[in-house]
């Protein structure tokens, strides 16, 4: 047969599977290939190939393989812990940098039992199972699960009773997951278990160092924020998005929707009366990730400053920009205006300084066409009972403000910080549930196609990583922006743009996978989304002028 590998035209005998047909490539391969981009859709290594198909492996040194290589990691999990605790359950709950955190609903978690899951899952590895995609219809996956007393997956409920399952089954194990597996349990060649709170840690590499452990960085602030959430959501019984979806079918979404909005509601005004505390508090700094609501975040958040004896007074660091001669490059030779480097930073915090000692500043209107800064006459002073706010992805590295004092500082780190799980062993991620807002609020207000959103999404995170991430446990106050119940909300705009992407487009295999994720959920129609909502500033009809 005639395909395309690599970019170029090859023969393989008929009735090959990808790891057939590429045996000698994946064993000389300097990273372990865990799947492939099979017409532009990501599949699993014992995909059956057919004339003129195109075929790119996927390493562990890529996003995608790494999100293989710990999807396979929490698979060999699930089968270690049931091997050891056939009557207990558990949950992967959330991640925590280059790790999974894990909780038994009744288990203790023990150093022993820490070496027992260990050495089980080592077990499991080193006899490098094989893991089989099986097809089941509904009504068999049903059948199977109300055999056994499991903690698996039960997305399967959420199908038509003719639809097809795809289960993976290795040496007796099932267990579902939405996202493809590596096709064996050998290419996991580094991880670990370590106790951690209440629960423990499944740990893995990251993409750009796959064949070692990093050091576990502590993030409490972030845990506990996500704990918190993880909590609350317990309580209301909407953890699970089978859950979430038995609320909209018993038409109990609009107070799960209320109950949502008013736990917002009530952290920032916890934030603002902590801010009032702080006397000597005379900015606000907010950063974050792209699409975790910032806009609306800073304008809620000034209501109830205002509320408190406080007026909130923005600042823009864009308009501070150096000027573009100065601008520094990237690898690539283009300009780079996401460094801190890109800020004219001694002018910034000149004006800051002034600001704060009642003095009248002339502030820039940075001209981005020529890439200078222009005085038109703006003036601006800081009264006594006005506080600054400023939001910006550099605002906590204090590198920013260096010239202030950090008790004239107020920061806050705010993310869509996904607790909602699809079921006990498969994840929502908090990037995708940030991309598939983008998604939305790229095509409703900026004319992008997902396509273009998609092309352009690892240029962002890459920013991320080195600008906001690593300061996030700088923040005094990290508020959670996500809802329970967005996705549902985002669903009937975002699926029909993502089915728009062509299979002749690399993107289509992100797009597939997100649609794969948003197929599960029922949709939420527009008009429960209160207009004061942090969701509006995603799908338009809100209160607040953003746009």
């Amino acid at each position: 047969m005639n395909v395309r590998y690599n970019g170029r035209k090859t023969k393989i005998e008929n009735g090959l599977t990808v790891s057939q047909a590429f045996k000698e490539e994946i064993e000389k391969s300097k990273y372990e290939i865990v799947g492939c981009l099979y017409n532009n859709e990501y599949r699993n290594l014992e995909t059956e190939i057919e004339e003129d198909a195109k075929i790119e492996l996927i390493d562990i040194s890529s996003k995608e393989g790494m999100k293989i290589y710990r999807r396979t990691l929490v698979y060999i999990m699930g089968k270690a812990f049931e091997k050891l605790y056939p009557k207990e359950k558990l949950t992967v709950e959330y991640q925590l940098g280059n790790a999974m955190f894990c909780k038994c609903d009744t288990l203790e978690i023990t150093q022993e039992f820490i070496k027992n899951l260990k050495e089980k899952m080592q077990e499991i590895i080193d006899k490098n199972l094989k893991i089989e995609k099986i097809e089941m219809t509904r009504k068999q996956a049903n059948e199977f699960y109300e055999m056994t007393d499991t903690s698996k997956g039960r997305l399967q409920y959420d199908f038509e009773e003719n639809s097809i399952i795809y289960m993976y089954y290795c040496e007796k194990y099932y267990n579902y997951c939405y996202g493809v597996l590596a096709n064996r349990t050998g290419v996991i060649q580094t991880f670990d278990v370590n106790k951690y709170d209440d629960g423990f840690l499944i740990r893995y590499p990251s993409s750009k160092k796959p064949t070692e452990l990093a050091k576990f960085e502590e993030t409490k602030k972030l845990a506990w924020a996500l704990e918190e959430f993880e909590k609350i959501h317990a309580v209301l019984n909407v953890n699970t998005v089978y859950k979430l979806n038995k609320a909209i079918e018993e038409n109990r979404i609009k107070d799960i929707i209320m109950l949502a909005e008013a736990l917002h509601e009530k952290k920032i005004a916890n934030i603002a009366d902590d801010i009032l505390k702080r006397k000597d508090v005379k900015m606000i700094l907010i950063a974050g990730p792209s699409s975790s609501g910032k806009t609306t975040f800073a304008q809620r958040l000034g209501i109830q400053l205002k509320l408190n004896g406080l007026k909130p007074v923005t600042i823009s660091v864009d308009n501070y920009f150096v000027e573009r001669q100065d601008t520094p490059r990237d690898e690539n030779g283009e300009y780079n205006f996401e460094c801190i480097e890109a800020i004219d930073l001694e002018l910034f915090n000149d004006h800051l300084v002034k600001l704060l000692k009642g003095e009248e500043i002339e502030i820039p209107e940075f001209d981005f066409h020529v890439g200078t800064k222009r005085y038109n006459g703006k003036k601006m002073k800081l009264e006594k009972d006005e506080i600054l706010v400023i939001e910006g992805i550099h605002c906590l590295n204090d590198k920013l403000t260096s010239q202030i004092s950090k008790n004239q500082k107020y920061k806050i780190y705010i993310s869509a910080l996904t607790v909602l799980n699809m079921d006990r062993y498969n994840r929502i991620s908090t990037t995708d549930t940030r991309l598939v807002r983008r998604i939305v609020r790229d095509y409703q207000f900026r004319g992008y196609s997902a396509l273009n959103t998609l092309n352009t999404w690892h240029k962002v995170t890459e920013g991320e990583v080195k600008n906001i991430f690593p300061f996030q446990e700088e923040a005094d106050s990290i508020f959670n922006t996500s809802l329970i119940y967005e996705l549902g909300a985002l669903k009937k705009v975002a699926m029909p743009l993502l089915q728009e992407i062509d299979r002749d487009y690399k993107e289509y295999a992100e797009a597939q996978r997100l649609i794969n994720m948003l197929k599960y959920f029922r949709e939420i129609p527009n008009e429960y989304v209160p207009t004061n909502s942090l969701l509006k500033e995603f799908l338009g009809g809100g209160i607040f002028d953003l746009h």
